[in-house]
């Protein structure tokens, strides 16, 4: 007997601290039940404190390894997450169009958790004119929508305003991650398609431990589109696996630590070994 998955593409840089990243998108998607693939655009020396340095690959080499990956296992989805230089952009999105990427979810990281900064001066404007049009779901946070819309945000109706000024950058859906800064008892994201604002509701949970939660979450994304969901409902779900992986109390190193990617996993293994 044989059976194939459907599988996720990365374009991310890597975590040395396995926290965030390539390292994270790879346990979330075989968390979720898909096969992981990656194209590396960075190795990062970094861990739960902070980054000590960044390693950027050549265009060239990031090129090479998309076009491996889809001349052999075709993505289903993909999902871009840490690209520090504009020439990485071109190169990405030049292979995307090549291959006719579907389902790109794109997480513009700027900023590392714990403070780092991650892109380029001038990348951003090559993110949003080359990158942005090919996605189907783009992911900022507070502060990357802010400086991608130019609206300061201190209100949920500020977060509606940026989605829509972002909305004019890409034909696919917006989401702003809420997290604890507009309201420090929620964690309510807002997804803006098609002209609608959508708010999907959560509870705040309790931790330091954050690292790796955009990549987590925008992986997760990815999961469900290549699994054929509507964005809706892939955000949906995403969402929840992050919460669960937040609410399971995973606490490590001396700074931001990790979030726990396998915590339904680990939960099913313990509740068997109880029955046993």
């Amino acid at each position: 007997m044989t059976y194939a998955l459907k599988s996720v593409l990365s374009i991310a840089g890597s975590d040395s601290s396995g926290g965030a990243g390539i390292q994270a998108d790879i346990k979330t998607i075989e968390a979720l039940g898909l096969f992981a693939q990656t194209a590396v655009t960075a190795l990062t020396a970094q861990n739960t404190t902070g980054v000590a340095g960044v390693f950027e690959s050549t265009p060239e080499f990031v090129r090479a390894q998309m076009d491996a990956v889809f001349a052999d296992i075709r993505p289903d989805a993909v999902k871009i997450g840490m690209v520090s230089s504009g020439d990485l952009v071109r190169a990405i999105a030049s292979g995307l169009r090549s291959h006719g990427a579907k389902n790109v979810v794109v997480d513009p990281v700027m900023v590392a958790t714990s403070g780092s900064a991650l892109m380029g001066e001038g990348v951003k404007d090559v993110l949003v004119s080359e990158l942005f049009p090919l996605a189907r779901v783009v992911t900022p946070n507070i502060l990357e929508a802010e400086a991608l819309s130019g609206v300061s945000i201190s209100s949920k109706a500020d977060m509606e305003r940026a989605a829509q000024a972002i909305s004019a950058t890409t034909p696919g859906a917006v989401l702003v991650k809420g997290g604890h800064d507009v309201d420090a008892t929620r964690a309510d994201d807002l997804l803006y398609t098609e002209g609608n604002c959508m708010w999907i509701s959560g509870v705040r949970i309790e931790t330091s431990n954050t690292h790796g939660t955009g990549c987590t979450l925008s992986s997760a994304i990815a999961c469900g589109l290549a699994e054929g969901c509507d964005v809706e409902d892939a955000v949906v779900r995403a969402k929840r696996y992050v919460a669960g992986a937040l609410a399971a109390g995973l606490d490590m190193g001396q700074g931001c630590g990790p979030l726990d990617h396998l915590w339904a996993l680990r939960g099913a293994l313990e509740t068997r070994g109880s029955e046993a």
